[in-house]
């Protein structure tokens, strides 16, 4: 499919009838050896547009004032696409509809008809969130190939009501993380190993992996990524972007292949608040298939998130606290270092810092060896497990979405287990050595999975029942310190117990670019977390807080990738930074 995508892609350029942006050997890679350059696979311009780093607004006003086209952006980050798929292999399948619908977008503009912000821009979706087109919605599996879903998702039909225009599929971890607990981030066995463009080495963060990898090495505009427990918030801040994980209910998971209707979000990448914030605009709302998204009436804007867009002297007047022993602990000395530099200077705007503001009972909700689903399972107690109603959900949940396919025999949780097992040298349904070395633990996560039956056990529900409450208090109590309501929690995302935390209690969290590490070049983030719909809070702040760090003299912002290890191919790619 990815090879038809492409040369549906290339024939569609006769059709374009414009002058292609570059000279045909601007797809090869200038300066590969000199490791002195500011990005070691510069961006061809467009035309005469620079379309590196570009925000979606400079885009909107080259294509107003006549000198882009949608067209041509399709084409050039067609082009961007080809220059680094070899290396990051951040598109899973092209659209072989994208020139035709951005013709279509152009056209409505110069009859004077935008939709929008999101007006013929580009924009990716992870590979487990359905359009009914001529691509695949697999999850990054073989075993989807050639299904065919009812229907756009949701928040896919949103974004083309708002004239973006779908670009592709990203790739993604298989089946976001829930197949195998032991396994390399990033890889699927239909899409292969997502890989950053900070360092092509280690863990690209995931589960969205493409999403935010394709967003920070300037190859899409904007992505929508998938989170139950981290799969936003931790590839947008491994990748020096900027990402948001809504409240759950904000955006609706239908025609999402899903894990958690407890946990699941669709969130949104983008390389600054507004541009993240556009997307989220758009695909936010109550929809019918959705039950979940009717719980946000009353708790939403009715003009949208844009509105809530600060500076940096909105600082003035934000209090932010600081929970040390229940996350910051974990950070190790270089982000700690780094990310207290970007709050000095948060402070240095006027806000107020409050040390120690604790999740309340973090002692026991928090792992101390880092991000742990199944913790309360490790302390002896499953009912007080997010994992114990994760694997019951995935059972459930996913044995509805398959039944709604046509064309696949595979329908429910237990014909992809076999699928796995019949397809070892691919799919790896076995534990390495029998299986492949991507997924070290074979299909671990849906055999748990499987032995549930999907039943709703007092287990369950005692497990569902405290991990919401207690997370969501502990949240709630840190946010209320000592009776001063805060700004927000200002948490290190790179330590997953934080959006761990927040996943459980399906709160929102956004992260910001924040820090670089010496060694590995990978980025870390800052991210800020608040109680159910408190979004125009963290736009607010995080918003703020990007615009101090862009008017400072501060490296404690958003850097572009350096592509160390260009060269490896290391499979699995390891954890470590």
């Amino acid at each position: 499919m990815r090879l038809l995508a492409v040369l549906s892609l290339v024939s569609g350029l006769a059709s374009a009838q414009l002058t292609f942006p570059n000279e045909p050997d601007s797809f090869f890679f200038p300066s590969l050896q000199n490791a002195n350059t500011t990005e070691l696979f510069p961006m061809p311009k467009c035309g005469n547009f620079t379309l590196q780093e570009a925000t979606i607004d400079q885009m909107q006003a080259a294509m107003a004032n006549g000198s882009l086209t949608s067209t041509q952006l399709v084409l050039c980050y067609l082009e961007r696409a080809w220059q680094t798929q070899e290396y990051i292999n951040s598109i899973l399948e092209f659209n072989p509809d994208a020139i035709s619908i951005a013709q279509a977008r152009d056209q409505e503009r110069k009859q004077n008809k935008t939709r929008g912000p999101l007006h013929g821009i580009p924009f990716i979706v992870k590979d487990n969130i359905a359009s009914k087109d001529k691509m695949e919605t697999t999850a990054g599996s073989w075993a989807l190939v050639g299904s065919i879903v009812p229907r756009d998702a949701h928040v896919v039909a949103q974004l083309r009501q708002a004239g973006a225009v779908l670009f592709g599929k990203a790739t993604l971890s298989e089946w976001a993380d829930m197949r195998s607990n032991n396994y390399s981030e990033g890889y699927s066995g239909r899409g292969g190993q997502c890989r950053s463009a900070y360092n092509l080495t280690t863990n690209p963060g995931g589960s969205s992996s493409g999403s935010a990898v394709a967003v920070a090495a300037n190859v899409i505009a904007f992505a929508l990524g998938t989170e139950t427990d981290g799969s936003v918030i931790n590839p947008a801040e491994r990748n020096s972007i900027v990402g948001i994980k809504p409240t759950v209910g904000l955006t609706s998971r239908a025609g999402v292949i899903p894990e958690s209707e407890h946990q699941d979000s669709v969130g949104v990448f983008g390389r600054t608040v507004r541009d993240a914030v556009y997307a989220l605009d758009a695909i936010y709302g109550v929809d019918q298939r959705d039950n979940y998204t009717s719980a946000q009436q009353g708790h939403t804007p009715s003009k949208g998130y844009v509105q809530f867009l600060s500076k940096k002297n909105a600082l003035k007047n934000a209090t932010f606290g600081l929970p040390w022993q229940s996350f910051w602990q974990y950070a190790d000395a270089e982000q700690q270092e780094q990310l207290l530099e970007l709050i000095n200077l948060i402070k240095s705007a006027g806000a107020t810092i409050i040390n120690n503001t604790e999740i309340t009972n973090y002692e026991t909700l928090v792992s101390p060896d880092g991000w742990n689903w199944d913790y309360g399972s490790t302390r002896g107690f499953a009912n007080e497990s997010e994992y114990t109603y994760i694997k019951v959900d995935f059972y459930n949940n996913i044995n509805k979405y398959l039944s709604e396919l046509t064309n696949t025999n595979i329908k429910t949780i237990q014909d992809l287990v076999d699928y796995n097992f019949d397809n070892d040298g691919t799919e790896g349904g076995n534990p390495w050595p029998l299986g492949i070395p991507a997924f070290y633990s074979g299909q671990d996560g849906f055999l748990a999975s499987l032995a549930t039956n999907g039943t709703y056990n007092e287990t369950y529900f005692q497990a569902l029942h405290f991990c919401q409450t207690q997370t969501r208090q502990g949240i709630n109590d840190a946010l209320n310190h000592n009776g001063t309501k805060l700004s927000g929690l200002l948490v290190p995302p790179d330590v997953g117990q934080s959006y761990e935390i927040a996943a459980e209690a399906g709160y929102p969290v956004i992260t910001v670019p924040g820090g670089v590490r010496s060694t590995s070049g990978m980025p870390f983030g800052l991210a800020i977390m608040q109680t159910a719909w408190a979004e125009p809070e963290l736009i607010k702040w995080a918003s703020a807080i990007e615009d101090l760090q862009q008017t400072s003299n501060t490296l404690r912002k958003r850097v572009l990738p350096k592509w160390r290890g260009y060269l490896e191919r290391n499979i699995p790619v390891p954890f470590s930074d």
